[in-house]
């Protein structure tokens, strides 16, 4: 299937304002790609673009005073199926992890696990590891929280995603990553 998919997001500037967006197509989806994924910035600046550690292009830019938009606009084919399910994963013990990817388990500043940990656990404690219990904490977010475009802020955490019980997308991811760490 095509997929048409972009975005048009606005800042207001008071004032000249550093800015590292990551708002393109993930690399890997590149051969999927029907047309060109090009952020167009409204004024015309210069940005400098760089890989992160994840893979992702990001472009640095400094947005002027004013009013800055950032636009893309373009076609992507998918085949439409349904991720595939790893219902045989297991959940390994921390001291079996490579110590780099140990700072994925640390609390954050939208991922609070102090606030959450004994929620975490009363919740979810009897559950089998693994598969089941990601399943689990992902099934409990979708049906805890209420999806809504308006639910939106910049400064909203998991915290405040479960306490009010309403957000958008990156509050459900939020507060599963917080469910699970």
């Amino acid at each position: 299937m095509k997929i048409r998919a972009g975005y048009e997001i606005s800042y207001d500037c008071p004032q000249p304002t550093p800015m590292i967006l990551t708002l393109s197509v993930h690399p890997s989806r590149f051969p999927d790609l029907l047309t060109r994924d090009a952020m167009k910035l409204e004024p015309s600046i210069p940005a400098n673009t760089y890989h992160d550690s994840f893979g992702n292009f990001c472009h640095v830019i400094h947005a002027p005073a004013g009013r800055l938009t950032m636009s893309a606009d373009f076609l992507i084919r998918d085949d439409g199926l349904p991720d595939e399910v790893p219902q045989q994963a297991q959940q390994h013990e921390l001291e079996d992890l490579p110590v780099e990817v140990l700072l994925y388990l640390l609390g954050s500043r939208y991922c609070e696990t102090d606030r959450l940990t004994n929620i975490a656990w009363s919740l979810f404690g009897h559950v089998e590891k693994g598969w089941p219990l990601v399943q689990a904490i992902c099934t409990y977010v979708h049906n805890h929280i209420t999806f809504g475009y308006a639910f939106a802020s910049p400064t909203k955490t998991a915290w405040d995603a479960w306490s009010e019980q309403r957000g958008v997308c990156r509050d459900f991811a939020h507060l599963a990553i917080t469910l699970c760490r």
